[in-house]
């Protein structure tokens, strides 16, 4: 923390500090059903805001991750999600803790803040959700998100992977990985309540 407040004095950094925390308040440890684990901030203006994948409300560009989940979740479930403007408040406070690997970034400088302390901190996360709670579903998208795969025990918990959503992977495994509609089928078989994607 001390880093990035050195940080923010010469460079514009992202999130705000009030949003850095953002997927622990809108998801709370005793709420969390799904873990989602991305790779780092947005590095645009206005457009993170503490939750992986996605964007402050007020942010008229959706990026093309982002655009990628939204054709994969028409695909997977044959209708479109109810929150195409890009702000994914709403499945956080459905039980979904939408956690980066690294949690604040440099403008326009993606990965910057790789190997300041973040991927110690969230590794820590994930091992106490494993530790502590059962039956988490956690979805890994991409290398960032796999690499928390030695964390997780698969005998108590359910792993869904694929490759990153982005435009540069989404080929390689995340279009027709029908994670939504997988997602909500275990959800069904636990007796927990379903996502509204």
């Amino acid at each position: 923390m001390k880093f990035i407040k050195q940080q923010r004095l010469k460079k514009n950094i992202y999130p705000k500090v009030k949003d850095i925390f953002n997927a622990f308040k809108f998801t709370p440890f005793y709420g969390i059903k799904i873990v989602i684990i991305g790779q780092d901030p947005y590095h645009n203006r206005n457009q993170a805001h503490g939750l992986a994948f996605s964007v402050c409300s007020k942010c008229t560009i959706i990026p093309p991750s982002l655009k990628n989940i939204f054709k994969e979740i028409y695909n997977d479930l044959k209708k479109k999600s109810l929150f195409t403007n890009g702000c994914l408040i709403p499945w956080a406070k459905q039980g979904i803790l939408l956690l980066n690997t690294i949690l604040t970034v440099e403008e326009n400088k993606p990965m910057s803040h790789a190997n300041v302390g973040w991927e110690i901190f969230t590794d820590q996360i994930v091992s106490n959700i494993n530790k502590l709670k059962k039956n988490i579903i956690f979805i890994l998208w991409g290398s960032f998100a796999k690499k928390k795969l030695p964390l997780i025990n698969k005998k108590k918990h359910f792993i869904l992977t694929s490759s990153h959503p982005s435009p540069l992977s989404a080929h390689r495994g995340f279009i027709g990985c029908n994670h939504f509609s997988k997602t909500n089928k275990i959800l069904l078989k636990i007796k927990k309540k379903i996502i509204v994607w």
